[in-house]
């Protein structure tokens, strides 16, 4: 396999590769090898678990972007202030790398005030506007940490974080609604819960309470507590991002079944969404990246 570069996402839990020639890929592979489970002298031995195979005589240039470019990361790669293009210069080479390889890492942004930071969806949104010349309005790349970001002339220029991802998440596995909320899904319970609390957030903690109150009293299936748990958190959200999203073209880049739950809130609303395919958006971004190493010796 003439492997040309090598493409990699590398979150705090996960990393995931593609070998590339050009914007093909040709083989791909991933592990539970994120930053938080592996020591800063340890990223490039995890790398080359996965990507050995790839490799050949020629040197292979290899661009990554995610947590692996924070202070506890393979190399820092310090953050880029917004207002500013998603990827505005060279990435970071990591130095004392495998001779085979030339590894890269793009900058994180920043916007000072609100505080905030990114690592990743930068790349993400520097793929999504690649194709999408003269796009102006918000994107939306939900998580784990859900991204709220105005873009204007090909520029971030400013953004939003919410921890709804991680709240759903610690909600579900930690607190009383442990009891309460399993697997399984719902269409309606979610849009009508996104619904209530994006026209009353005030509300949230009740509503989340009356999860587990309706478990007891009425014995409310799992997956219906799941998915209004959800649509709770996100219409919450919604109303948090209204001056975001509100009358403005609007993207959403993400895992799809998170990325369609979004925007069937947002659509009940009257707002337009595209949505968007991450690992496309990913892959774009890291060409767009390894172009720009072409200047860095």
């Amino acid at each position: 396999m003439n492997t040309e570069w090598i493409a990699v996402d590398w979150g705090t839990s996960q990393l995931r590769v593609w070998a590339m020639r050009g914007d093909t890929v040709l083989d791909r592979a991933q592990s539970d090898n994120g930053m938080a489970r592996i020591a800063r002298d340890g990223f490039q031995a995890a790398l080359l678990d996965l990507i050995e195979g790839w490799l050949g005589n020629a040197i292979v240039d290899v661009v990554a972007c995610g947590m692996v470019g924070a202070r506890q990361g393979w190399v820092e790669a310090p953050y880029s202030s917004v207002p500013s293009e998603p990827v505005p210069a060279a990435p970071i080479r990591v130095p004392n790398t495998d001779p085979r390889i030339r590894a890269f890492v793009v900058p994180g942004l920043k916007q000072n005030s609100p505080s905030d930071v990114m690592r990743g969806e930068e790349t993400q949104i520097a793929g999504f506007l690649a194709s999408r010349q003269n796009w102006d309005g918000v994107i939306c790349l939900p998580g784990t940490h859900t991204k709220w970001v105005q873009v204007s002339a090909g520029e971030v220029v400013s953004f939003r974080t919410f921890m709804t991802g991680e709240l759903f998440d610690l909600l579900r596995g930690q607190s009383v609604l442990s009891h309460s909320v399993g697997e399984g899904w719902d269409d309606s319970a979610f849009a009508e819960a996104a619904a209530d609390t994006l026209s009353k957030p005030e509300q949230l903690a009740a509503r989340l309470f009356g999860l587990r109150a309706a478990d007891l009293l009425h014995a409310q299936d799992a997956g219906v507590a799941r998915a209004r748990l959800s649509g709770y958190l996100i219409g919450a959200e919604l109303a948090a991002t209204r001056p975001y999203w509100l009358g403005q073209q609007l993207a959403i880049i993400g895992a799809e079944n998170l990325s369609e739950a979004y925007a069937i809130a947002l659509q009940q609303q009257g707002a337009f969404v595209e949505i968007a395919n991450s690992i496309e958006s990913t892959l774009a971004g890291l060409l767009l990246a390894r172009n720009l190493t072409r200047q860095t010796a």
